[in-house]
C-alpha cells in the first residue's frame, strides 16, 4: 500500500452537536426524482469510464512495468467498479457508501501504482460520503455508517503510517523543522482531514438546505392559504355587512306596507276612496323595496354556512348614516395632523337609501385609509349632484403610502363592490399629479323591474 496518497480518517466523535436531529423536526427528506436518478446513473457510467482511462494513464507514464492483476484486466476493473455504484447514490446512499468504501479499500491495496493519482477513484469516495450525508433519510443509521467508515479509513492509514516506518528514506533527518517521517505524517493527516470531513460538511449543508427549502416552501404554502381563507372571510364580512344595511334600508318601506294593508282592510268597506289610496301607497312602496333589494341582493352570493356561526349578525344595529351625514363626518375626521374640507356641487335631490348609505361608506373608508396609511397632511371631500342622473363622490389626499404596510387593500374591494353592485363605477389610484384618489359614480335611476301580469304583485 501506498502511504503517499490520501486515507480515511475517523471521526472523534458520532456527529458534531449542530447537527439538527429529524426526530425533533420529523423531517425526511423525500426521495430522488426521475430526472436526478438518471442523471445519478449518467454520473456513474461516466465516472467509470473516465477511472478507466486514468488508470490507463498512470501505467503509460509509470517508469517500469507495472502488475495489471489477474487476466491483465483487474485494475481497470477495480478502477470501474468502484464508480459503478454512483448511479445509485441518491436511491440507496448508504449502501452505495459502503460498496464504495470496500472498493475504495481494495484499490489502494490491490491498484497501487494508479491509486494515489487517479483522482477519479479519490473523487468517487468523496461523492459517496457527500451523497450519504446529503440524502440518507434515516439520519441515525447514517452516523453510524459515517462512523464506521471513517473509522475503518483512519485504521487503514494509521497502518500506512506504521508501514512508512520502515522506509528508510525518511528516517534521515530532512531539510526542514521537522523529520521527513514527521513532516509526512502530518502531510497525509492533513489531506484526510480535508478530504474526509469536507466531503461530511458539504453534505450535511446541502441536507440542511434541502430541509430549510422544505419548510419555506411549507410556510408559502400555509400562508397563502391563510390569505386566501382572510380574503374570503374578508369578502363575506363584508356582503353580510352590505346584506345588514340593505335590511335596515328596506326595512322601512316593508313596516309601511304592513300599516298601510290594516288600514285598507278596516276602510274598505266604510270610505272605499281612502282603501284605495292605501293600496297605491302600498304599490309604491313594494315597487320601491323591490328595485332597493334587487340591486344590493342580486348579486350578492349567501355567506359560507360553514362561517354562519363565526359571522352571525349583531343584535343590535346602528342608525343608518347617509349623505346628509357627511359634512359631520369630516368635521371628525379633522385634527391630529389631518385637515379635511369638503365641497358639495349641483343641486341636491333626494337619494335612495341604499345609495346614500354607500355614499356615507366609501367616504367613510377613503377617509379612513388616508389617515391610517398616508403621510396626507390634507384631503378634500367632493359631493356632487350630476343633474338628477347621478351621484359623484370624490375623495382626494395630497400624501403618499406610508413606508409600513399599507394593509390588505380589501377595503378598496369593498368600495368597488358596493358601487358595482348600484351599477356605478368607480377610481381607485394615485393621481398623476401626487397623492390619492378615491371617485365613485352611481347612478339615480335603478333598474327597472321586468313586467309582471296585470293583477299580479311585482316578484
Amino acid at each position: 500500500m501506498s502511504t503517499s496518497q490520501p486515507r480515511a480518517l475517523p471521526r472523534p466523535t458520532a456527529t458534531p452537536a449542530a447537527e439538527p436531529v429529524t426526530n425533533t423536526t420529523g423531517w425526511r427528506r423525500p426521495g430522488p426524482t426521475r430526472r436526478e436518478l438518471r442523471q445519478d446513473v449518467f454520473l456513474g457510467l461516466g465516472m467509470a469510464l473516465a477511472g478507466v482511462v486514468g488508470t490507463d494513464l498512470a501505467r503509460s507514464t509509470a517508469a517500469m512495468p507495472v502488475d495489471l492483476g489477474i487476466g491483465g484486466i483487474e485494475t481497470y476493473l477495480l478502477s470501474a467498479a468502484v464508480a459503478l455504484p454512483l448511479c445509485l447514490r441518491r436511491r440507496f446512499p448508504l449502501t452505495v457508501l459502503v460498496v464504495v468504501s470496500v472498493l475504495f479499500f481494495v484499490n489502494g491495496e490491490r491498484n497501487t501504482f494508479s491509486f494515489a493519482g487517479n483522482l477519479v477513484t479519490q473523487a468517487t469516495q468523496f461523492m459517496a460520503i457527500y451523497a450519504a450525508v446529503a440524502w440518507a433519510r434515516d439520519r441515525r443509521r447514517m452516523k453510524l455508517v459515517m462512523v464506521l467508515v471513517f473509522a475503518g479509513m483512519f485504521g487503514w492509514l494509521a497502518h500506512g503510517f506504521v508501514e512508512a516506518l520502515a522506509d528508510d528514506a525518511i528516517k534521515g533527518p530532512g531539510g526542514g523543522v521537522l523529520s521527513p517521517y514527521v513532516s509526512f505524517v502530518l502531510l497525509n493527516f492533513a489531506l484526510n482531514v480535508l478530504y474526509f470531513f469536507g466531503a461530511y460538511f458539504w453534505g450535511r449543508t446541502a441536507w440542511r438546505t434541502a430541509r430549510q427549502r422544505h419548510e419555506l416552501e411549507q410556510q408559502a404554502t400555509e400562508l397563502a392559504t391563510q390569505q386566501q381563507a382572510n380574503a374570503r372571510r374578508a369578502v363575506i364580512d363584508e356582503r353580510l355587512r352590505i346584506s345588514r344595511e340593505l335590511h335596515d334600508v328596506v326595512a322601512h318601506h316593508i313596516s309601511s306596507i304592513g300599516v298601510q294593508a290594516g288600514g285598507a282592510r278596516r276602510v274598505m268597506e266604510k270610505d272605499p276612496a281612502a282603501a284605495k289610496n292605501a293600496l297605491s301607497v302600498i304599490e309604491n312602496s313594494s315597487r320601491t323595496a323591490v328595485n332597493e333589494m334587487r340591486q344590493l341582493l342580486g348579486m350578492l352570493r349567501a355567506a359560507d354556512p360553514e362561517l354562519d356561526d363565526d359571522l352571525g349578525m349583531p343584535a343590535i344595529k346602528a342608525p343608518q348614516a347617509g349623505a346628509d351625514r357627511l359634512p359631520a363626518l369630516v368635521q371628525s375626521a379633522n385634527g391630529e395632523g389631518l385637515s379635511v374640507g369638503f365641497h358639495q356641487i349641483g343641486q341636491p335631490v333626494t337619494l335612495p337609501e341604499t345609495v346614500s348609505v354607500s355614499v356615507y361608506r366609501i367616504v367613510q373608508e377613503a377617509l379612513t385609509n388616508v389617515r391610517r396609511h398616508s403621510t396626507a397632511r390634507a384631503a378634500h371631500v367632493t359631493l356632487r349632484y350630476l343633474a338628477g342622473t347621478a351621484v359623484e363622490i370624490e375623495v382626494i389626499d395630497d400624501g403618499r403610502p406610508k413606508h409600513a404596510p399599507v394593509g390588505s387593500r380589501l377595503g378598496h374591494v369593498g368600495i368597488r363592490e358596493r358601487v358595482g353592485l348600484l351599477g356605478g363605477e368607480s377610481e381607485i389610484g394615485p393621481r398623476p399629479v401626487g397623492g390619492f384618489r378615491v371617485r365613485a359614480r352611481i347612478p339615480l335611476q335603478p333598474t327597472p323591474a321586468p313586467a309582471t301580469p296585470e293583477g299580479e304583485p311585482p316578484a
